[in-house]
Order: C-alpha cells, then structure tokens, then sequence
C-alpha cells in the first residue's frame, strides 16, 4: 500500500497529486530556485560543455548539442540536486539519509564527505556492486533491502524521521530538483536552443530543466524521455496521481522505478506539459552504440534514452537546435560491452572474409 507524502514548502499538489491553481508561480518559484542553484554550484565548478556534434546533426537534419553532464563530479547529473540539497544543511550537524539505486547515492555522499556531513544511503539489494562500492568508500553506510526502489525510498524516509536525521529523496525535493535544473540555466547561457530532451526517472530533472525553460524560453520544446519498459511518471502526470505500473527491465535503469504519492514532480511534470517520448530498448541500445562509435562517448543506458527520443521526434525537429542532456557514463564495463554486441552493426559476411 502506498504512504500519502506531503509535497514540500510552496510548491506542492492537492491531496489527488493534481496540479494546484497556482502551478505557474510554482514554476517560476522553481526556476528561480534553479537559477540560485546553478549560481553557488558555479562557485564550485565550471558549466558542463555544450557541444556540437556534427555527424549526428547531419544524420538527423538538425543542430545537435549535447550536454555533458555525464562529466560531473560522480560521473551523473545527480550532482547538482546533491550539491543544492547539502549546501543549505551544511553547519546543522544533522545526518543525512537517503535511497537511492546508485546515481543519487553517490552524489549524496561525495558532496556530504566534501561538506562533513553524515550519510545513510538505503538501496536495494539488486543495486551495482560497483556502486555500492564506491558510496561505502566515500565513508556513507549503506542499508540494503529485499524489495523495489518506492519501498526502499518509503523505509529509508521511516528511518529518517525516527532518528531526526534529514531525508534527501532523488527526485521528491524542491532543493534537489532546483539544483538539477541549473543544467537548463547553463544550456541557456550556452546556446541559443529550440528545444532540450531529457530522460526521465522520478522526474526531478524534468521538473528543474522544465521550470527553467517554460519561464525563460516558453515557445521551445521540451522533450521527456522514458523507456517503454517504465514510464511510471508518465502515468502518473497523466492521470493527476501515483498509480501502480509493471515495469520490466532496462538499459536506462537508472530512470526505473516508482514515484511516491504526492510527489511534487508530478504537479510539476503536468504544469509543464512536456512532448512525452517512449524508447524501446532497441532504440535506447542503438543509440548508445551511436554515442559510442559516432562520438566516441561511453554513457549509460538513461543518457541514451534522450537521444533516442530525438532520433523518434526527427521531423518535428528538422532545422532546429536541440540539446541533449547526456546525464550519466556510470554503466558496469560489461553490459557496455554486451549492449555493443547485441546492437551494433554486423560486418558484412564477405568483408569479414577478406
């Protein structure tokens, strides 16, 4: 049974998760706050690059720039909201709890060991060795449960309230999903675009990139991204509420997974209306093929995902300029290997022969 979460501060939805009168003062809220994140974040680090990749371009009759943030500190976008979300603990002494599947997790505790602050991260038992491994090295303890990400994130916030501790969820923060939204900040400081795809998970970066684009860009396109296998905020922005979804595996993992009740992405992701896009696994793993032999670039299964719904969208996007935010690189060697085996092109027979 799902637990009624609250959404936080002003910005927030009604008991039903729909969107409240005033979503648009809350997207400009937002993207106020993003527009601050991304401005403390600066103090810390340089923009991640925007850069032109010509070969897609051509290949998709468009201006393709792609965003980066695959080379943030922890190899994630996850960064930002982690940063936003720490700074304003920093000095409280209070330890930080949260849940995560990996990403989230260890951006929590690379910025809480660079701020002195106590982490718990709580995932679930399936979650990558190898990033479980790098969280336990920054010094975070870890809690692993035999159950999906919602009741890992469900236990994990339990926890946090018995224990006083504060719980940073990934995607239901206004602080986090303001930092994550300083990526839109950047593109626009960047570049002058048309539209920005992004994948979506718990939605906290469509929610950040969402509020920044509709108050400073309204005519541009934002382009949400979920793979066929789990497009449980999809649902969920539209029907007004969290709703039960079965998802089957897939290469963008990391965007898996359900959302609480009351989550104030899902207020958010429906006061932005985004153009919604759903990736088969084929099209997500022939496009991190494409990354990888077109550009060079090793990305995980979430960061294709974005590309992949603007290969499906092409025609709507002829002749203009769209960023892509590549989110993350943290994929284990060996499904990037297998994911190049099982998508890339096969030599010809008589090549081959030669």
């Amino acid at each position: 049974m799902r637990r009624k979460m609250a959404g936080p501060r002003a910005i927030q939805s009604d008991p039903t998760g729909r969107v409240s009168p005033d979503h648009e003062a809350s997207l400009s809220e937002l993207a106020g706050r993003a527009r601050n994140a991304e401005a403390a974040l600066s103090s810390r680090l340089a923009p991640s690059p925007l850069i032109e990749s010509p070969a897609l371009s051509r290949e998709l009759d468009c201006t393709v720039l792609l965003k980066c943030d695959f080379l943030l500190p922890t190899g994630s976008f996850k960064y930002r909201g982690a940063f936003e979300k720490l700074r304003h603990l920093q000095g409280s002494e209070a330890p930080v709890v949260t849940a995560s599947t990996g990403n989230h997790g260890l951006a929590v505790a690379t910025v809480g060991r660079e701020m002195g602050i106590d982490v718990e991260v709580h995932a679930p038992a399936t979650a990558s060795s190898a990033k479980l491994e790098a969280i336990a090295a920054l010094g975070a303890d870890i809690s692993l449960h035999e159950t999906d990400q919602l009741s890992v994130e469900l236990a994990a916030r339990a926890k946090a309230e018995r224990s006083g501790a504060v719980y940073v969820s990934p995607y239901n923060d206004i602080e986090v999903a303001a930092g994550q939204g300083g990526c839109a900040v950047e593109i626009l400081e960047q570049a002058d675009v048309d539209a920005i795809a992004v994948s979506v998970g718990g939605g906290g970066l469509l929610a950040g990139v969402g509020s920044v684009l509709r108050t400073s860009t309204p005519e541009a396109q934002i382009l949400a991204a979920w793979p066929s296998n789990a497009p449980n905020l999809l649902h969920a922005m539209r029907t007004g509420c969290a709703v039960d979804v079965d998802e089957s595996p897939t290469l963008s993992d990391a965007t898996a997974g359900a959302v609480e009740d009351g989550s104030v992405t899902i207020a958010l992701a429906r006061a932005i209306d985004p153009v919604a896009v759903l990736c088969s696994e084929e099209e997500i793993g022939r496009t991190l093929v494409r990354l990888a032999s077109m550009e060079r670039l090793i990305v995980e299964g979430a960061a294709a995902l974005a590309l992949a719904a603007v290969f499906q969208q092409r025609d709507r996007l002829a002749g203009k300029t769209v960023a892509v935010v590549l989110c993350g690189r943290n994929i284990a060697f060996d499904r990037f290997r297998a994911t190049i085996a099982e998508y890339g092109e096969q030599p010809n027979k008589a090549e081959g022969s030669r």
